[in-house]
Parts: C-alpha cells; sequence; structure tokens
C-alpha cells in the first residue's frame, strides 16, 4: 500500500507582504491567504478523488490531475499522486492560528476535524521574532550573514536550534506516518518546519534548507512505498 503524504504551508498572513520572521507570533490569514488555501483545498479534493475513481476502476493509464503551477516545471497536468485510495485520512497541523484556520479548510471538504499540536509550530526565532529580514541586517549583520550561511551551526539568539526543531518534528512526523500507512493524509505547518521535513526525506543536510523555497499556500507531495519515500511534487503553487 502507498502512503501519500500532502505538506502544505499555511497561506499568506496578514502584513505578509513584507519579509518577516513571525516564528511563533500569532497572526491570521490575510484575504489573500484565505483564497490560497481554497484553491489548495479544491485542488487536493479533485486528486483525491481522481485517486478513487482510478483505483475503483482499475484502470492501468494515470488518474488526471488538475493544472498547477510549480517551481520546479512550468505545468504539471498529470501524474500519480494520491494513489492510496482516495480517501483523506486526517488533517495535522499547527497549534498557530494561521495553520490552524488553513487546516480547516483543507479538511471541510472531507468532514474532518484538524488535529492540532505544537510540535508542528514554527521555530521560535527568539529576539528576531517579529522584525523584518531589512531590521535584522541592520540590527545584527554579522548573526543574520552567519544564520544565513549556516542555519545548522548558527541560531537567532534567544531562539531555537535547527536541531532542536527537526527533532521536535520528526518525532511527531514518524508517529504520524505509522498510524497511517496506506492513507492518504495532510499536514499544513510552516516554511521552516516544511524544510525539515523535505530535507530529512531527501537526505539534505540541513545547512542546505534554505535552498528550499516554500511560498505562501506551497503544497509538497511525498508518497511512501514500503515507507520507502518519493518526494513527489516541491513548492507546487495552486492557481484559482
Amino acid at each position: 500500500m502507498v502512503t501519500t503524504l500532502y505538506l502544505i504551508r499555511h497561506g499568506e498572513t496578514e502584513g505578509g507582504e513584507i519579509r518577516r520572521y513571525k516564528g511563533t507570533i500569532d497572526v491570521p490569514l490575510s484575504e489573500k491567504g484565505l483564497r490560497q488555501m481554497k484553491h489548495v483545498s479544491k485542488y487536493i479534493a479533485e486528486l483525491v478523488q481522481n485517486s478513487s475513481t482510478f483505483n475503483s476502476s482499475k484502470q492501468k493509464s494515470n488518474p488526471p490531475c488538475p493544472p498547477l503551477k510549480s517551481s520546479s516545471a512550468p505545468l504539471l497536468q498529470r501524474g500519480v499522486w494520491g494513489d492510496s485510495g482516495g480517501l483523506l485520512s486526517a488533517v495535522y497541523c499547527s497549534d498557530l492560528s494561521r495553520a490552524i484556520k488553513s487546516a480547516e479548510i483543507i479538511a471541510e471538504p472531507h468532514s474532518l476535524d484538524p488535529i492540532v499540536g505544537p510540535a508542528l509550530r514554527e521555530r521560535n526565532f527568539g529576539i528576531w521574532e517579529g522584525m523584518s529580514f531589512d531590521e535584522i541586517k541592520e540590527k545584527y549583520p554579522y548573526e543574520f550573514d552567519a544564520w544565513a550561511s549556516n542555519p545548522l551551526k548558527f541560531s537567532p539568539m534567544g531562539g531555537e536550534s535547527t536541531s532542536e526543531v527537526r527533532d521536535r518534528v520528526i518525532q511527531i512526523l514518524d508517529r504520524i506516518l505509522n498510524d497511517h500507512d496506506g492513507e492518504n493524509i495532510v499536514i499544513v505547518s510552516h516554511g521552516g518546519v516544511n524544510r525539515i521535513i523535505l530535507c530529512h526525506f531527501l537526505r539534505i543536510s540541513l545547512e542546505n534548507i534554505f535552498r528550499i523555497e516554500q511560498d505562501y499556500g506551497a503544497l509538497n507531495i511525498i508518497e511512501f512505498s514500503d515507507k520507502y519515500p518519493v518526494v513527489k511534487l516541491v513548492n507546487g503553487v495552486i492557481n484559482g
């Protein structure tokens, strides 16, 4: 049986047009963020429905996928994503409101309630929380350059280290995957958390987490066959 994980970053937040380390600050989705998540919700619902139809009819061709924009390909029209039976079994999310609201929108068509937990929340950025990139560069130029160059070795002052975030995230991730073997599941989290999860599956050093982009509303798809992960999509952006 194939397990399919839909890993999603929450939608745009209020004030999201300015690059800022929000971290554990609880900020709501913007109107644009709400629209983004509705597009993602519709897309996932179509994926799992197509998969259900495909599996029940036992066709040999790939089930159709609605088009999406991706950072890794200009247009993806077809695929075999969501090949786990066509039903969304669970939606997990961070306990910050921007992730909870995003997860509620994803879960609603499937009559599910999100399972909320602090282990999936964004990194605590310490004294940098709430500051824009430009503000940090101006006030802490050496520290910001060190952090950008090697986020595994350097951490925001007073905040979590990358290793600490990895440890709490991978622990809950392993538990979720073990509980939903052979099922379709969703995790709605944050840019930093998603990058760590993707590095984990791709066996990329955490020194390189900033080489993976995670836009607001980004969709990543990972499939597991005999618990062997294959990353099918990274930073997919759904158009409405």
